[in-house]
């Protein structure tokens, strides 16, 4: 297949492997961590786990897409609500996660705002807040769905038709996985299907200026567009 972008014949044509699109479950459990100060975010920042990690920055892309309102991560979230600190909050919602390709940096990010901020500020380390920030992280259970796609043509059905929730799955969840770099749908596209130029368009796609439905739009049309 062409490494550029699909025309009507090849979008036919079998990919090395089939793509089978899953969904998944999450089981949320709260964590060893909990924070009622900021000194004590921070320390907890440094010793949480990664998934931990993960779900206070990306798995809660998924609730903003649906919500819309206040910061798409927790930590900014919290240190406007219960913190009053809008400047610190600020801050941690400008932490983009698609510059990131490990979770250790983005622990390290987080960790060097709010650091910054308690130096500048010490009075605010020790500071009871109005509600405690509680580390949490997800076990997925993971599900099969009926779409499998063994070509390009396949692919876009199947894409068309899946839950929001496989969109999720295989686009954000799987970068915890793929450590990061990547997702599900680009790693097909560049190693099964052979669109490295579509797989990269893809992986660029915002996480954070639409909803699931705008990113399940946005990869047909990078996958469809000639």
């Amino acid at each position: 297949m062409s490494t550029s972008t699909p025309s009507d014949g090849n979008r036919l044509t079998e990919a090395s492997r089939p793509f089978h699109f899953n969904t998944s479950a999450h089981l949320l459990r709260i964590g060893q961590e909990r924070a009622q100060s900021l000194e004590e975010l921070l320390r907890a920042v440094r010793t949480c786990s990664d998934a931990s990690i993960f779900q206070h920055t990306f798995r809660t892309l998924h609730e903003h897409h649906f919500i819309r309102e206040g910061y798409s991560n927790d930590f900014a979230q919290w240190a406007l609500t219960a913190c009053n600190e809008p400047g610190l909050a600020e801050r941690l919602a400008g932490v983009d996660v698609r510059e990131f390709t490990s979770i250790a940096a983005i622990r390290e990010r987080i960790a060097a705002i709010v650091e910054t901020l308690l130096d500048q500020k010490p009075a605010a380390a020790g500071r009871l807040v109005a509600e405690p920030f509680y580390f949490c992280a997800a076990e997925v259970v993971v599900m099969p769905t009926p779409f499998v796609a063994r070509t390009l043509a396949q692919f876009i059905k199947a894409l068309k038709r899946v839950t929001v929730h496989s969109i999720h799955h295989h686009f954000i969840e799987a970068r915890l996985r793929l450590k990061l770099r990547s997702n599900d749908f680009s790693v097909w596209l560049d190693e099964d299907a052979g669109l490295q130029e579509v797989a990269r368009r893809v992986n660029r796609i915002d996480l954070y200026t639409g909803t699931l439905e705008d990113v399940r739009r946005q990869i047909v049309w990078n996958i469809e567009r000639t």
